[in-house]
């Protein structure tokens, strides 16, 4: 009975084509063929059914599934008895749910797919939890029952009798001009029930945008405005999905000081982030969330904010003793690089540049760089990283200044249009045909960057994070030095960094720091090592700088106690 309730199948509804296959996994089952329905599936059918309680866990289904759309996962053998919703059969299951508090703001950790937007519909009451039970869904008499004891039963009896009001901060913020229409200020005006529009405004560095349309914001601007809209109106549930996606450092503090300006004792603040540094200063408490993406998800019991970060990073729960992840993430500083591998590097320099486009003007102190290394470039949104890169790539010319050595660069740009007819591996086939074929590149690029999952899709029909790993990969496939790279996609939780250092075991070494007013006169100083290139960024932010115990590389923003 264990056996059979530890064991869930899942069935990906985009790959599972049985009008184009022949049904394979249903003749290979070793249980259809005792006589037993394990596999039900027809050439007429949408999708397989798997039964959940007969299948054995050989595996032989997935291999010879010719889509590879499925996957059979083996549970921890204490969850069963607390699932708190499944979609429908051989889907997603989310076990347990965070404990939000009055007064204090809960953050949530966890990678993509793990459940954390579920888990904010059930806590919003936008999405009613069935315990499991897709097919004979329980009322919220039984699901009280459920929760009877915890402070989720309190929380739920005051969601059923309207006494609490919700509000959600949306993660994909590039689909809101879609579905709304009109000025910045107009918005503002009709959504402000607490008369603190100008004052948020001026927090978030909204004043000079309420003339424009939402149509017309940037990426940056649209969180911005998001993050506004929110935290305008009365409720007594504020819940900001990624609400540091798109701004830039400076930015993302002062986002998280609104937000954390909303805090009073009779208000519950949910935040879900993968910034640990905004994580650190927006939360009061966090709950982890692991599993495996897709299949399932598992929330964490609460734990202080600098318990619930080291046990994301360690990928180890003490208190249920179970590790979740075979590594642990460490952050590590190399200030200087093995001589004898310096020697046999290669050196690039280019001169002292400048440029003017309109108002704008930015100026460049020459430097150099060298193969096997990570140049960061450190500044706020509009100081001119992006334009240096596209005088780097050949795509600008400087105004004034020395010539721009001839380089043979791989250039990935900070938005992907995707104009490619035909499937990922079509377009990697044309572009770069020799790299993604080879062994070295499929472990060091392709796996990290989750490619095999989306290979066969349409590249029109590709979301904006799968677009830009798939970007990512076609700039580091090609036989060039350097690869200028503008914004790694952040919302794909640090695959993209380890893709990075593990093509060429890179020294990260070199921090340029972009300083001035944003959009009018900026300059880019020469380049720094990495400790001495943030200490700019740093006393700009006003941070105090704490080392934790257990992981002494990450670093703390001292935040101020709310007064209750």
């Amino acid at each position: 009975m264990a056996d059979k309730n530890t064991r869930i199948a899942i069935v990906n509804h985009d790959k599972c084509k049985p009008k184009k296959c022949r049904q394979e996994c249903k003749k290979s089952c070793p249980v259809v063929r005792m006589g037993k329905l394990c596999i039900e599936v027809t050439p007429q059918s949408k999708i397989v059914w798997i039964s959940e309680s007969l299948c054995i866990g050989c595996g032989i289904c997935i291999k010879k599934c010719p889509f590879g759309a499925l996957s059979i996962v083996n549970l921890p053998s204490n969850l069963e008895k607390e699932t708190t919703h499944r979609y429908c059969a051989n889907s997603f299951k989310l076990h347990r749910l965070p404990i939000p508090r009055p007064g204090e703001v809960l953050g949530l950790v966890g990678t993509n797919g793990i459940g954390k937007s579920t888990a904010l519909k059930i806590l919003a009451g936008k999405q009613k939890p069935n315990l499991g039970k897709y097919d004979n869904p329980p009322d919220w008499q039984e699901i009280l029952t459920y929760f009877r004891g915890s402070e989720l039963q309190n929380y739920f009896t005051k969601i059923l009798e309207d006494d609490l009001r919700a509000i959600v901060k949306p993660q994909y913020v590039d689909q809101i001009p879609k579905t709304v229409k009109g000025s910045v200020g107009a918005i503002l005006s009709r959504k402000d029930d607490t008369d603190t529009q100008d004052i948020v405004c001026e927090q978030l560095d909204l004043s000079h945008l309420r003339e424009r349309n939402v149509e017309d914001l940037s990426g940056g601007e649209l969180q911005r405005f998001a993050c506004a809209v929110v935290c305008i109106q009365r409720a007594d549930i504020f819940m900001f999905d990624e609400p540091s996606s798109y701004l830039d450092v400076k930015q993302r503090l002062k986002a998280a000081i609104t937000i954390r300006s909303l805090i009073t004792p009779d208000r519950y603040i949910i935040v879900v982030e993968h910034d640990l540094s905004v994580l650190d200063y927006l939360s009061d408490f966090i709950c982890c969330l692991y599993g495996v993406p897709s299949a399932y998800g598992v929330v964490t019991m609460p734990f202080s904010v600098r318990e619930g970060i080291n046990i994301f990073l360690d990928g180890y729960v003490p208190t249920e003793n179970l590790r979740f992840r075979e590594t642990s993430l460490v952050f590590k500083v190399a200030e200087t690089a093995n001589e004898e591998e310096v020697k046999r590097l290669r050196h690039y320099q280019y001169p002292d540049m400048a440029k003017t486009m309109g108002e704008f003007t930015l100026e460049i102190k020459g430097g150099e760089f060298t193969d096997s290394e990570i140049m960061v470039m450190l500044g706020e949104n509009g100081t001119g990283k992006t334009t240096f890169i596209r005088m780097l790539a050949g795509g600008l010319k400087p105004d004034g200044g020395g010539e721009v050595p001839i380089l043979n660069v791989s250039y990935k740009p900070q938005t992907i249009s995707p104009k490619f007819k035909g499937s990922v591996r079509a377009l990697l086939h044309e572009k770069i045909r020799d790299a993604y074929t080879h062994p070295q590149f499929i472990t060091d690029v392709m796996k990290p960057l989750q490619i095999e999952s989306i290979i066969d899709q349409d590249v029109q029909n590709l979301s904006g994070g799968e677009l830009q790993r798939v970007a990512l990969t076609l700039c580091l496939g090609k036989p060039a030095r350097p690869h200028l790279i503008v914004h790694p996609p952040r919302e794909e939780d640090g695959v993209c960094g380890r893709a990075l250092t593990s093509s060429w075991r890179p020294t990260w070494r070199q921090v340029r720091v972009f300083v001035g007013i944003p959009s009018r006169k900026t300059a880019a100083n020469t380049p720094q090592s990495l400790l001495r290139g943030d200490e700019p960024s740093s006393s700009v932010m006003h941070k105090s700088i704490q080392a934790r115990p257990e992981q002494l590389q990450t670093r703390r923003i001292s935040k101020p106690t709310p007064s209750k």
